[in-house]
């Protein structure tokens, strides 16, 4: 059920650094040719930080950690891609069918394959309205559970932040902000909530997975990157494409998983190209980081 690239393999017996990376973004997040591309970019920014890129998916029903060329053509261009959180892998592989991996399935294979940090855009969370709803990403639960770094940047801002931030402190998630105390909310720097605490550096936060390994404490470690100030959504755009994309989801009865995709894509075709660069250069940005994080802590820095 398991393919380790070569590549992958190699780095991880040899204890050199590797950092994974989601395909949902790729499969279902970016239009063709460009998510290509990005996918592309994104494992060369692992790369120039000193580390290697593990993208994983589902492919004909084996899971694949770190992609060929040719998977990474499919993944790109084949329609027949689902979206495959944790409960959706033991069906797929039990079809033979292929699916993206999302943020909650690409952190429980990667720790499974031995791989302990991951990069990803932002993290899902508790919706709004889920006290009615109880409408709430797997990401939490499985971030609660799976002992790795996630670098992200925020949780998604189309989501209650608050809700999930005090989710993650019910389940003893430990989250840090790097370089600032406001926590971040994805297209925007900061999400209107303080974070619950700040790190100067990646080896701060390589530190901080050896302590953490040491309390023998079974969490992720979620290190939120506010996106850069010149790739910066402008707020009032974001505001008033928020609320159509809401506006829209309830007249459409859009619910459950459906939401995040839904609003996001609204985001992408109203945002006149907007939502999908600042999309792309906080991906980068977070694979970046990730990466120098890897590869302080496989360098003995932390």
């Amino acid at each position: 059920m398991l393919r380790l690239h070569e590549e992958v393999r190699d780095a991880l017996g040899h204890g050199e650094p590797v950092v994974a990376l989601e395909s949902t973004v790729i499969a279902h997040g970016l239009p063709r040719p460009t998510n290509r591309d990005v996918a592309v970019r994104a494992e060369q920014a692992v790369r120039d930080a000193g580390a290697v890129p593990a993208t994983i998916a589902v492919i004909d029903g084996v899971i694949n950690v770190g992609l060929d060329d040719r998977a990474l053509d499919r993944l790109a261009n084949d329609d027949g891609f689902a979206k495959a959180s944790c409960r959706d892998l033991p069906r797929v592989i039990a079809q033979g069918t292929s699916a993206a991996t999302t943020v909650a399935s690409t952190a429980h294979i990667a720790a499974g394959a031995g791989i302990g940090f991951f990069a990803t855009g932002g993290l899902g969370g508790v919706h709004r309205g889920a006290a009615e709803t109880f409408d709430e990403s797997a990401d939490l639960g499985v971030l609660g559970r799976t002992p790795l770094v996630v670098v992200c940047a925020g949780v998604k801002s189309i989501l209650d932040v608050g809700a999930t931030l005090e989710r993650l402190e019910s389940l003893s998630v430990p989250v840090v902000t790097l370089g600032g105390d406001r926590f971040p909310g994805f297209y925007l720097r900061d999400s209107g909530h303080a974070s619950p605490a700040t790190v100067a550096d990646a080896d701060e936060v390589a530190r901080m997975s050896v302590a953490r390994t040491a309390l023998g404490m079974t969490q992720a470690i979620v290190v939120a990157q506010p996106i850069a100030e010149a790739d910066e959504m402008d707020h009032a755009l974001h505001d008033r494409l928020l609320a159509g994309a809401l506006a829209a989801a309830d007249a459409q009865g859009v619910h459950g998983k459906d939401v995040t995709p839904f609003v996001l894509a609204h985001f992408h075709q109203n945002s006149g190209g907007v939502s999908e660069a600042s999309n792309v250069a906080l991906l980068y940005a977070n694979c970046a980081l990730a990466g120098r994080i890897a590869a302080a802590h496989a360098h003995g820095l932390g």
